[in-house]
């Protein structure tokens, strides 16, 4: 089922565990203002429904029904997380497949010894080592059939969100005024 509009942008943004996805979602919505809505797999899995990411979780169709909703509803959607290819591969194929607007999708490839850094200064899952980071990291967990951007751990945050915002064409576009 068709979803969106042709003025509708659907941004997928995928990476491992503290590459910058949320970070850079949120600096998106910021820059941009209304008219953005952000559906984080963390979100959505941790807080709202208390799963574990797992294959076949309840997390994957909502995440695409409320991708859906926002779309209907005229606004640009960003979906994050770490979206791992295997289990989100063919709800994100099909979301973006039923997309009448144009869609972007983006890959954050930090490596695994920054994700270590990166993951020491966040506050929101105590108790997750170096063992558990090594579980879930996966290098360049492309999707097959999307075109993702790869963009490395050298762009600087605010780089990230302004290529985003230009390559999107968000940049151009009016925020809502409701």
């Amino acid at each position: 089922m068709k979803v969106g509009s042709a003025d509708t942008r659907l941004i997928v943004l995928r990476g491992n565990s503290a590459s910058g996805k949320s970070s850079v979602a949120a600096g998106i919505r910021n820059r941009f203002g209304r008219g953005v809505a952000l559906v984080g797999q963390d979100h959505l899995r941790r807080t709202v429904l208390r799963e574990r990411d797992r294959p076949g979780g309840a997390n994957i169709g909502l995440i695409d029904t409320v991708a859906r909703y926002a779309l209907d509803a005229g606004y640009h959607v960003v979906v994050e997380g770490i979206l791992d290819a295997s289990r989100y591969g063919a709800m994100l194929g099909r979301l973006c497949a039923d997309h009448r607007g144009p869609t972007h999708g983006y890959y954050l490839d930090v490596p695994f010894e920054e994700t270590l850094l990166r993951h020491a200064t966040k506050p929101d899952l105590p108790g997750v080592g170096e063992e558990q980071l090594r579980e879930w990291y996966r290098p360049l967990d492309l999707l097959p059939g999307l075109r993702e951007t790869v963009i490395g751990a050298d762009s600087a945050l605010a780089d990230t969100v302004e290529r985003v915002l230009r390559e999107t064409g968000l940049a151009g576009l009016p925020a809502r005024e409701d």
